[in-house]
């Protein structure tokens, strides 16, 4: 059912087949191929292809959506989505978002790492599979096997004590809605680049995302949703760098230590 699929929901989204093929990160020639069934999309196009069609990837190859009573029901999953007519950033799905991604021999997915020298590079080529491939990939089997996830070097200080050069590692938000106040999320943009901030969600009322640092030096501002590429909940940090004790702390424990070394001193007299 791919290539059928493909063309049913291309002409959905009202889309030619070199926009298709940007979407998607791959040649429009692919997507020729494909729609006639000259070729076979390798697993991460497939993927890439049921998260922008808002279908799951079993229902990319087995469901005929072409058949009038299956397409039906797709429209109204796609006007549901807010894809339908145009995007909508205040729902979830709204705005027309594609993840491309990385899977080992056993087709499980790597955590790409995002070094520091690569952010610039990433706002161009985070839909790219090819670009994706060239960076460095690694695996955490603690963080189990539910979710996407991608690690990012983050530069600064205004996430102090997580020091410039730490790396988080995030898990990626599909729905944007469903984040809560507070929450630690590296936080993709145009505008901004890549930053790691606790998000503040401002979307039902303002179209918003307010982004504040847990260095009380920086201030808190806001971000339009328009301008937001990806999102990604902080699941877990790694880093070089181990936190400076709190002296301030040491030294009052120490004044209370030798206060009970006193009292005790003094209960023996």
């Amino acid at each position: 059912m791919i290539n059928t699929n493909l063309k049913f929901w291309r002409r959905e989204l009202a889309l030619t087949q070199a926009q298709m093929a940007e979407k998607l990160g791959i040649k429009r020639s692919l997507v020729g191929a494909y729609e006639e069934g000259r070729a076979e999309p390798k697993l991460a196009t497939l993927v890439n292809m049921a998260r922008l069609f808002g279908i799951s990837l079993d229902q990319l190859v087995t469901t005929d959506f072409s058949k009038k009573k299956n397409a039906k029901a797709a429209v109204r999953q796609l006007e549901a989505a807010g894809t339908a007519g145009g995007p909508n950033p205040t729902r979830p799905g709204g705005n027309l978002r594609i993840l491309a991604l990385t899977v080992d021999k056993e087709q499980n997915e790597n955590i790409e790492l995002v070094p520091q020298k690569a952010a610039a590079g990433y706002l161009n080529g985070y839909a790219d599979p090819e670009y994706l491939e060239e960076l460095p990939k690694f695996r955490l089997p603690m963080l189990g096997s539910t979710g996407t996830y991608r690690a990012f070097e983050i530069a600064g200080d205004s996430m102090l004590p997580i020091a410039s050069g730490t790396v988080i590692v995030g898990r990626y938000v599909d729905d944007w809605m469903s984040l809560k106040d507070g929450t630690p999320c590296i936080v993709v943009s145009s505008k901004e680049g890549i930053v790691f901030k606790r998000v503040f969600n401002r979307l039902k009322d303002a179209a918003m995302l307010a982004l504040h640092s847990d260095n009380p030096v920086y201030s808190p501002y806001e971000i339009d949703v328009e301008d937001v590429v990806e999102i990604w909940e902080a699941k877990a940090y790694i880093s070089s760098t181990f936190p400076i004790a709190d002296l301030s702390l040491n030294r009052l424990a120490s004044i209370v230590l030798d206060l009970q070394q006193q009292v005790s001193t003094m209960k023996k007299v």
